[in-house]
């Protein structure tokens, strides 16, 4: 009986190396990895791999504004990717589980920007997909994150800036 042998994935072992940088506190050379995976990732490329990609970007950003964008780049991806192509990379969660962690980051950058409107509706949307996470590490870092982002958008409900937000400028 022969098996197929699974080669890996040269685009996630980038992403990889990216995110332990971050992981490390490298911010700069982390953002250095995820920028040239990118300018190897065509506009109609990989889902998948665009949302691992952005997802991970967004997190070493220092600039929230910077941050949301690739948060928002994550977001529309996951909306393009297969629960196949996800196993055919290794997740065994269906790609409904990526949702909860992608509105809690959503949620968080919004709150830091001020716009309390979209970080609500993004905590509630994370909360109406956690259901779809494992009872793992994983399932609860993310449930506790957005325990936390319910936290401090509870207590800043009343706080919102006068005017037009930050990011509408």
């Amino acid at each position: 009986m022969s098996e197929t042998i699974q080669q890996p994935d040269p685009v996630m072992a980038a992403i990889g190396r990216g995110m332990e940088l971050g992981q490390r506190g490298e911010r700069d050379a982390a953002r250095r990895v995820f920028a040239g995976v990118w300018d190897g990732l065509s506009e109609d490329g990989d889902p998948f791999h665009i949302c691992a990609l952005a997802h991970s970007m967004a997190d070493v950003q220092d600039d929230p504004r910077e941050e949301l964008v690739w948060d928002l780049r994550a977001l529309e991806a996951a909306d393009l990717v297969s629960d196949e192509r996800a196993r055919r990379a290794g997740v065994a969660s269906p790609v409904a589980a990526f949702y909860p962690s992608l509105h809690l980051n959503l949620g968080d950058v919004y709150r830091r920007l001020g716009e309390w409107d979209l970080a609500r509706e993004h905590l509630a949307r994370g909360l109406d997909a956690v259901g779809t996470l494992g009872d793992d590490g994983y399932g609860q870092l993310i449930r506790g994150g957005l325990d936390r982002l319910a936290g401090r958008v509870a207590e800043r409900v009343d706080d919102r800036p006068e005017g037009p937000g930050p990011s509408s400028a």
